[in-house]
């Protein structure tokens, strides 16, 4: 008897305790990062680099978000868009944090083919009901000056024509500093982290708020 008893209450106060968390569950909204090796701590210890970072930003602020991130080293704008349809369904993102077509540029991959991926992936997203954010990129000039303007100009464009926020460059105030850039001069070191969600964190604030 004493038995049957103690395990209602247990129960009794674990349900209970499911309705209370429930509201805050509900309205928690997410962030979704989509990008490539800048956004998957490549190089860095994991909880340092720039993800992690607005997690515990925005946990800090008290504000009721969570950050799933999606990204992968090495990762296109096309695997970006294969993924994506998955990623919007099973995270209902709010918010997609877009930073790939670096490694499209790095292998010189064409320009509107680049474009094309990075539209749909906008509309996919706005599709979903989530505000997209595009993260800009530029690559190193021995590409050749044409390449690397029409490489550039992808990302302003896509922005202008979906009314979407723009990062105009990922890597502003860190790609030239000393100290700031790992040995392959592509990837940021970890005393860069801070800054690279400060590049983004002004494109974020108004929808986090």
């Amino acid at each position: 008897m004493f038995h049957k008893a103690f395990t209602f209450v247990r129960s009794f106060f674990l349900f209970t305790l499911v309705l209370l968390s429930w509201p805050a569950l509900a309205n928690q909204s997410t962030v979704l990062v989509v990008g490539d090796s800048l956004s998957a701590a490549y190089g860095v210890p994991s909880e340092t680099a720039w993800v992690p970072l607005l997690r515990d930003r925005l946990e800090r602020e008290g504000l009721s978000w969570q950050v799933v991130n999606a990204s992968i080293s090495g990762e296109t704008t096309d695997g970006g868009l294969r993924r994506l349809p998955r990623l919007l369904k099973q995270n209902e993102p709010d918010v997609v944090v877009i930073e790939l077509g670096g490694n499209d540029g790095l292998r010189g991959f064409p320009p509107n083919v680049i474009e094309a991926n990075l539209a749909k992936m906008i509309e996919l997203s706005l599709d979903a009901g989530a505000t997209p954010i595009l993260v800009g990129m530029q690559i190193p000039p021995n590409y050749g000056q044409r390449y690397t303007q029409m490489f550039s100009d992808i990302f302003p464009a896509l922005s202008d024509r979906y009314s979407v926020g723009l990062v105009p460059f990922f890597l502003e105030g860190i790609y030239d500093q000393e100290g700031l850039m790992q040995g392959d001069g592509i990837h940021p070191t970890e005393e860069a982290q801070p800054l690279l969600l400060e590049n983004v964190w002004p494109q974020l604030e108004p929808l986090v708020q």
